[in-house]
């Protein structure tokens, strides 16, 4: 995708997402130096929001940790299911776009009352009611999105998680320039026509990865952008009993695949069946792939998000939609009032 092309030009959600690089580049890991010192004090964080606020940028953040053996406890929650925990030994960190959704202002409400004083926020706009409720609150440099579908805000938040827990450790972000190219490169690709028209045919798109973030986030990206259904498959669920109603002609999309199933994946589903598999990895894989360029560990999922991206909108190019007006999903799923 790209802003010349006049059947990508006209959307808000094309130029929204292809500011992303530039985000990356610009951004200031130093700004959440001081909340790391008091979740250093505490040795817990538990993440929270709804929606894309909480899938891509928590669970990016609590795989990344795990792969570099943090010994802080993490965990993560949607915010209506989290004011039924017992938070009081643990930071709280809640992220929301708008700054008013409704189960994470209410979430940090009851924390107050009950003088947890340990609650961060993360949102888009300035004088919220979120920021209200909260200790201490990072705004996000993204600006405003006109597009339904969050994208750079997503990018952003998963930035300042993950110098969230870089502050932890006292080590530094991946190189962000190199990302922000990388980023650039992965965004504008085209891809293959009849590989195009192939997903675009399907009734629906499977989404299957680690528990990254990055496939669940497509999965939802797929309804508000393609309206096409979707599901996420974690890890080799695809593999262990959903095949049982899987039909020809529908299509899978492993995000970064484990090489040692991909054997398999083709005997049992696409040889078997008819499915439909594309991968997205940094080498060429069995299936037709798109191939990434390599960044950093942290924040190689980044690219693979933006692969899911671009895909997404030459799909929804390719079906003819409206990219920018779904007919029932809102920017603002369920606002504060109050």
């Amino acid at each position: 995708m790209n802003l010349t092309d006049p059947k990508y030009s006209s959307f808000a959600l094309v130029k929204e997402m292809l500011e992303t690089p530039e985000i990356i580049r610009s951004f200031n890991p130093e700004q959440t130096k001081e909340m790391a010192e008091v979740v250093k004090s505490t040795g817990r964080l538990f993440f929270t929001g709804e929606g894309s606020s909480r899938i891509f940028p928590a669970k990016c953040a609590i795989r990344n940790a795990m792969r570099k053996g943090l010994s802080i406890s993490l965990a993560t929650a949607g915010s209506l299911e989290a004011a039924e925990f017992d938070l009081t030994d643990w930071a709280v960190i809640g992220a929301s776009n708008s700054g008013q959704t409704k189960e994470v202002v209410s979430l940090f409400q009851k924390l107050a009352a009950a003088g947890h004083e340990k609650r961060f926020a993360v949102t888009a706009n300035q004088n919220t009611k979120l920021e209200e409720t909260a200790n201490q609150t990072v705004v996000l440099s993204c600006g405003k999105e006109d597009a339904v579908a969050a994208t750079k805000s997503v990018v952003e938040q998963g930035l300042v998680y993950q110098s969230l827990l870089c502050n932890l450790t006292g080590g530094c972000m991946c190189d962000r320039s190199a990302a922000a190219d990388a980023a650039k490169e992965v965004m504008t690709a085209e891809y293959d026509a009849e590989m195009l028209q192939k997903i675009a045919a399907s009734p629906i798109l499977y989404f299957a990865g680690r528990n990254n973030g990055v496939a669940e986030e497509l999965r939802l990206k797929t309804n508000e952008i393609t309206r096409k259904k979707s599901d996420y498959l974690e890890g080799t669920y695809l593999l262990h009993g959903i095949e049982e109603v899987m039909n020809a002609g529908e299509t899978i999309i492993l995000m970064d695949p484990f090489e040692s199933e991909c054997q398999k994946i083709k005997e049992l589903l696409v040889d078997a069946i008819g499915v439909n598999v594309v991968a997205v990895a940094p080498k060429q894989t069995i299936f037709p792939t798109i191939v990434l360029p390599t960044v950093g560990c942290s924040l190689m999922p980044y690219l693979y998000l933006m692969a899911g991206w671009n895909l997404l909108v030459q799909i929804g190019i390719t079906c003819g939609i409206n990219l920018d007006k779904p007919t029932r999903a809102r920017k603002v799923g369920n606002a504060f009032e109050g």
